[in-house]
């Protein structure tokens, strides 16, 4: 995939964050999603699992708000911020911004305590944030490539760093 696929995943995840459509991703827009994510789960903002998901959403925004100089991020300094510090930095950057998220929502969704994410807590997950469940079912279908039934924090980490590089061809933002 080239680099206007990137970058058109990365336009589309600007638009599902910025919640209310005015062009700009603030705080409360990944609060808003976190918050989304809680209670598909019914975790509490208040367990330390939902304070840790709460506190890895905000604090991405808080790293990008600073690194970018606004608390209003435009959707050309969010693709210039990802393209630089989470995809131009190599797997490190991509792990100090995303890894975080993506192991704080692991163990939101995994509601078995297995430390794997079902096909069932993926649906979950993905309905949370917006995705059909017929498209959280193929998604799922294609990660597990192992036929586990399962899948493990490193799967889902290397899945959202491939889709949103262009290299993964899945349905994991779905329709807004």
């Amino acid at each position: 995939m080239t680099t206007a696929v990137k970058n058109d995943r990365l336009r589309q995840r600007f638009r599902k964050w910025d919640v209310n459509g005015n062009g700009v991703i603030e705080r409360g827009d990944y609060e808003a999603e976190a918050t989304r994510i809680l209670q598909a789960f019914g975790e509490p903002p208040s367990s330390s699992k939902g304070r840790a998901l709460l506190d890895a959403y905000l604090g991405m925004f808080d790293q990008m708000s600073r690194k970018v100089g606004s608390k209003e991020i435009s959707e050309d300094q969010f693709v210039d911020y990802v393209e630089n510090q989470m995809f131009g930095q190599g797997d490190a950057g991509f792990n100090r911004v995303l890894r975080p998220t993506i192991t704080a929502i692991v163990n939101i969704c995994d509601t078995d305590g297995d430390g794997e994410v079902s096909p069932t807590e993926f649906g979950r997950w993905l309905k949370a944030v917006g995705v059909p469940d017929s498209q959280a079912r193929s998604a799922f279908q294609q990660l597990d490539k192992d036929q586990s039934g399962h899948l493990s924090v490193e799967e889902l980490i290397n899945a959202v760093r491939d889709f949103h590089a262009g290299k993964l061809d899945i349905g994991l933002l779905g329709g807004r």
